[in-house]
């Protein structure tokens, strides 16, 4: 009887899982794009260069998981149902096609980082930090201008 109760249980919450699952929309923004902190030249030139190459790393993750997007979004959570787009096949096809394609840029740019970046100069990759930065406030100055 226990084994019979155990497992009408452990189906109905994997049934419920898996709707659960499905409903949820798709945010447009991966919801883990986030920035930690800014900088300033000062402390970047007293951080070590494997500091500075996660730094880097970083910048190139919101960035490329971000910038695509602004005519949508520059946060993340905005659905395409916040916009009103018809949640139809094609549609949500269509995201999840640009969600694996992002993705798979993004493998692939982080991998040639882990690679090449080592040998750049420490004094370019500050400069490099610093113009990112400027770029993601820029990004946020651009979205407190817009709803979204």
């Amino acid at each position: 009887m226990k084994t019979k109760i155990t497992l009408f249980c452990l189906m109905f919450l994997l049934i419920a899982g898996m709707a659960n699952a499905q409903d949820a929309p798709k945010s447009i923004i991966n919801k883990d794009v986030r920035l930690t902190k800014y900088h300033d030249i000062k402390e970047l030139e007293r951080m070590q260069k494997g500091t500075l190459l996660e730094l880097y790393s970083e910048r190139i993750s919101v960035i490329i998981q971000t910038l695509p997007y602004i005519a949508f979004a520059t946060k993340p959570g905005v659905t395409m149902a916040t916009f009103g787009i018809p949640d139809t096949k094609d549609n949500a096809k269509a995201l999840d096609d640009q969600i694996e394609a992002t993705k798979n840029y993004f493998l692939s740019t982080m991998g040639f980082q882990n690679k090449i970046l080592p040998y750049s100069d420490r004094s370019n990759l500050i400069a490099a930090i610093l113009f990112y930065e400027q770029t993601l406030k820029a990004l946020h100055v651009y979205s407190q201008e817009n709803r979204f």
